[in-house]
């Protein structure tokens, strides 16, 4: 069994199959507060509607990633009171050009920004290793941390398909920090 990395005053630990509704509805929760002065509310909507099939989706992936070594994983924030307020993913690169290790998504819950659980998580989910993500534009908040982390714009955007509203999102990268 894994053990949970203490990061005061929150508890990090690696998400397993049990947590499955526990992430996809703090995962929910953190597309809404993020996402609420970019997306209609025809996003919202929409994922809201598909939390069910989210959780589903989540349980196979965690139960995935303990038979599969070296796929993606992921990681549940939770406060002093037990309940969750961040999540992460990270693992392989999914894209052909940039075959490096992937931030797939970190999203914290309002209530603990600007608190350092953010910083954390990365530090969890990706440590000092060259990575990429992708990051909607007008995210300046979540630019301004990436950058702060090393990363920088490497000159890939393309727009989201239909259900981000195909908003344009633009890819950032950094070299080995260790």
């Amino acid at each position: 069994m894994t053990q949970p990395l203490l990061t005061l005053p929150y508890l990090i630990r690696r998400a397993t199959a049990d947590d499955a509704e526990a992430y996809a509805c703090t995962h929910v929760a953190g597309l809404h507060e993020t996402y609420e002065h970019i997306m209609p509310p025809e996003y919202h909507a929409y994922y809201d509607a598909e939390l069910p099939s989210m959780i589903a989706r989540r349980r196979a992936a965690f139960e995935e990633a303990e038979r599969t070594p070296g796929s993606a994983r992921s990681w549940l924030a939770f406060d002093g009171g037990g309940a969750p307020v961040a999540v992460a993913t990270s693992g392989p690169g999914r894209d052909e050009d940039r075959p490096d290790f992937e931030l797939h998504h970190i999203y914290t819950l309002r209530s603990t920004q600007g608190t350092g659980l953010g910083q954390r998580l990365l530090d969890t989910a990706i440590g000092t290793r060259a990575a990429y993500l992708w990051i909607l534009d007008d995210n300046p908040r979540a630019q301004r941390f990436y950058v702060r982390n090393g990363f920088e714009p490497d000159g890939t955007s393309m727009l989201c398909g239909p259900t981000w509203h195909h908003r344009p999102m633009f890819r950032m990268h950094r070299r080995d920090q260790g």
